[in-house]
């Protein structure tokens, strides 16, 4: 018998009605398409209300965040560029992808829920994506992902997934075939690039949720 999943509550600092929501659904209207949007998770309420007290970017960095345009590395991400992620309830679980513009975070396209899904195949389709933008509007931006195995995917224009085809998960694996297809058709000009999450925090495009 599965457990219960622990319900978790958000904190929406910049969305359409900032505030504190008990659901991702109830979060996801005020966040979804808003440039910069601004939001975590939490585990329970007093936690949330506390954070809430606080900047986003003061609990952000206690999360593993940081402010990319405050970095005093060596070493930068390229701003003007796109960066992909995934989100997976389980592995396999509930998948969703997404891809946002790495210097302002605003959202480029949210993917999913898709049942039975892989965050790598997550963030293979994510960077498909991020590809048939950049080639639809003429653009040469980087692509950012912090998958090392979606980007090996890209590379060798196949997915090696040991994930099982399944009625649960046909309209995902049709996704993956028909990304599979775009990749062989069309040539991948702009780089790929390794997210390094330990120098930068974690990636523009996180959800957020952990």
């Amino acid at each position: 018998m599965s457990k219960k999943s622990k319900q978790k509550f958000y904190v929406v600092w910049r969305g359409i009605k900032p505030g504190i929501y008990d659901s991702w659904n109830e979060c996801k209207k005020q966040v979804d398409g808003y440039e910069g949007a601004q939001y975590k998770s939490f585990g329970d309420h007093e936690e949330a209300l506390n954070a809430y007290k606080k900047s986003y970017w003061e609990i952000a960095q206690l999360k593993g965040k940081k402010n990319i345009h405050e970095l005093t590395t060596d070493e930068k991400p390229i701003l003007n560029s796109i960066s992909v992620d995934a989100a997976c309830k389980g592995n396999p679980g509930e998948l969703e992808f997404r891809g946002v513009f790495t210097d302002t975070e605003t959202e480029l396209f949210n993917r999913g829920p898709y049942e039975m899904g892989t965050v790598n195949i997550g963030e293979f389709l994510a960077i498909v994506l991020a590809l048939a933008w950049l080639k639809k509007n003429k653009l040469k931006y980087p692509i950012y992902s912090d998958s090392k195995t979606a980007i090996s995917w890209i590379t060798k224009k196949r997915v090696n997934t040991k994930l099982a085809r399944t009625p649960k998960n046909i309209e995902l694996f049709k996704a993956l075939d028909s990304s599979v297809e775009w990749l062989k058709a069309n040539p991948v000009n702009v780089p790929i690039i390794k997210w390094k999450t330990k120098i930068w925090g974690e990636i523009p495009a996180d959800y957020g949720r952990k």
